[in-house]
């Protein structure tokens, strides 16, 4: 076919097949048909049906963008691949929520405005034995919400080897200047002491912050202070303490430190994730004293950081469930998977192989989220062709594997046992 074959725009709205198209949609999508054949005529190939290609712009037009994806690479909570699966308590809430109307800022008993903020306070409070709580859109706006609140034009003064970055360009000291504190760094990258801290209290030190380390860790010859420390130093000289948990545990995890162990130690303010170790939908939490929380409630910037109700009733669905650690445990998907036992994730990593013609191959499975960053979690992977990796990742839904030493590994910590169907049929569809 030649350039001067190819049909007008508006022959290709005239075919049948896409008269029925709502226009705009319809004329985008011959354009682009058009470009793409334009393209390849040049390029000396054959273009084939424009109309057909006009159809499956159409088709791309409509598909979604965010799609489901099953997370086959042993990394529990991956933030790329969008941290937490929420548990089915979380999912029913939120549809019996989003469904219809709901008293979000409603209240039923006095039939007049009420407060977002009012509907977790009870069950955050029961969680973490804080005397207050303030869920905001992320663990970022929670840490600059806290700062902004209590520091602004003042001093926040903070461990040098606490000023870490985290995913996507996250720097600490870059939230302090956003919420206009003045960052004093005390100590050095691997020792801080209480000294450091009491040495450079001023009458314009306005809070002291600890910040959870995240992935970064020094080994050795190391020295931090622990909250309760830090607590009474902060008393001491009528400060608030803010402690940024990051991953936010609420069962004990590890050595991550839980809320309820940091609040009962002493600090002022706890802001942790909704999104990693708690299982649920992307916030941020600040637990702690009621008169701190109440000027966070009460500043500006509140405004701009508050959840919706969606989040709000995920995060309920999932904070239900914490009531129960036994059953947090059994429920939420992040907590399965990191407390399930070696011969279970062996088995299914067994059944997929023979599924696929596969091998079962020992690995390490990671927590992620900058949680645990030193764990390593004993795991199964089914391993089959390299080439694999790019098809599964293109297919509906995408697989995303592990490539390593020639082969394409399927992580069976992270994989649901109702998953290793679709993922063998995945396989299937990748060698075809």
């Amino acid at each position: 076919m030649e350039l001067r074959e190819l049909p007008s725009v508006d022959e290709l709205l005239r075919d049948e097949r896409l008269a029925g198209e709502p226009r705009p949609l319809a004329l985008e999508a011959a354009r682009e048909a058009l470009r793409d054949a334009r393209e390849v005529i040049l390029a000396g190939g054959e273009p084939g049906d424009p109309v057909e290609r006009a159809r499956l712009a159409l088709a791309g037009a409509r598909a979604p963008r965010l799609r489901r994806t099953i997370n086959a690479t042993g990394v529990i909570v991956h933030t790329n691949l969008g941290r937490a699966p929420l548990p089915q308590a979380a999912l029913e809430r939120v549809r019996e929520v989003g469904e219809g109307y709901s008293n979000l800022e409603y209240d039923l008993q006095a039939g007049g405005r009420g407060s977002r903020h009012e509907h977790l306070g009870s069950v955050l409070r029961q969680l973490t034995g804080a005397a207050a709580a303030l869920v905001v859109n992320n663990n970022a706006a929670a840490v600059l919400l806290a700062l902004a609140a209590l520091a602004e034009g003042r001093e926040v003064i903070v461990s040098r080897g606490e000023l870490i970055e985290i995913g996507d360009g996250f720097r600490i000291p870059d939230v302090l200047a956003r919420s206009g504190a003045r960052l004093v760094e005390v100590g050095t990258t691997n020792r801080t002491r209480v000294a450091d801290y009491e040495r450079a209290i001023s009458s314009e030190t306005a809070a002291l912050l600890r910040v959870h380390p995240s992935n970064f860790r020094v080994i050795g010859f190391t020295e931090r202070p622990g909250v309760g420390e830090l607590a009474a130093l902060a008393r001491g000289h009528g400060l608030p303490l803010v402690d940024d948990l990051g991953s936010g545990a609420i069962t004990a995890l590890g050595d991550e430190p839980s809320a309820r162990e940091t609040v009962a130690a002493g600090a002022d303010l706890v802001c942790f994730s909704g999104d990693k170790l708690l299982g649920g939908p992307q916030a941020g939490i600040v637990v702690g004293r009621a008169d701190l929380i109440d000027q966070l409630r009460r500043h500006p910037l509140q405004r701009a950081l508050r959840p919706d109700k969606l989040t709000l009733a995920a995060l309920e669905g999932t904070l239900s469930l914490h009531l129960d650690s036994e059953r947090a445990r059994r429920e939420v998907p992040i907590l399965r998977m990191l407390t399930e036992e070696t011969p279970q994730v062996c088995s299914r990593a067994e059944r997929l192989a023979r599924l696929v013609g596969g091998e079962v191959e020992e690995t390490i499975a990671r927590v992620g989220g900058g949680a645990l960053p030193l764990a390593e979690l004993p795991s199964f992977a089914c391993a089959v062709e390299e080439s694999l990796a790019d098809l599964l990742r293109a297919g509906e839904p995408p697989v995303v594997s592990v490539v390593r030493d020639g082969r394409c590994l399927l992580d069976c910590r992270t994989l649901t046992d109702s998953e290793v169907e679709e993922v063998a049929a995945a396989v299937a569809a990748a060698r075809r």
